[in-house]
């Protein structure tokens, strides 16, 4: 069998001239879809929140002392009222926040600045659900039990070669 490259070419070139004909149609739908915009909000708010906490401690190991995790302490405080305020705001007072400032804000930095704050609207939701056993629960396990699995995380760490 004999391929004629010449006319191989030409079709390659002529589909390639029809796909991308398509792409400037195609992009805007993408961009627009919130399959996609939700995760790059999350994705922008997660990159500023990082960046935020390791800033907020290298300045409070630098005031202070690097002998008292004074600037993760900070972090949680103000990432708890934060969340707080926030979810507040949204839920009750202003509700024409578009969902992708939501999820770029609550999700994306403020997860990422701190998950304390994650951990503090769930046990405030367990106790506004009135499920004094289950906020309990939740707040002591996540505390004792979390100390605990870093600990088997550094005895595991050093048992490996």
């Amino acid at each position: 069998m004999r391929f004629n490259l010449k006319k191989l070419s030409r079709k390659l070139l002529d589909h390639r001239k029809r796909m991308l004909a398509l792409v400037p149609k195609l992009v805007p739908e993408v961009l627009q879809s919130p399959t996609f915009r939700t995760p790059v909000a999350i994705c922008f708010g997660a990159c500023a929140g990082a960046l935020s906490r390791y800033y907020v401690s290298l300045w409070f190991a630098q005031c202070f002392s690097a002998s008292f995790p004074y600037g993760t302490l900070f972090i949680n405080l103000t990432g708890c009222f934060t969340m707080g305020f926030f979810t507040t705001l949204v839920l009750e007072r202003v509700a024409n926040i578009e969902p992708e400032v939501r999820v770029l804000f609550a999700i994306g930095f403020l997860v990422s600045y701190t998950t304390f704050s994650t951990f503090g609207i769930d046990t405030l939701t367990l106790l506004r659900n009135r499920s004094w056993m289950a906020a309990g629960f939740y707040w002591g396990v996540s505390a004792v039990v979390g100390v605990i699995c870093v600990q088997l995380g550094v005895i595991l760490a050093r048992l490996t070669k």
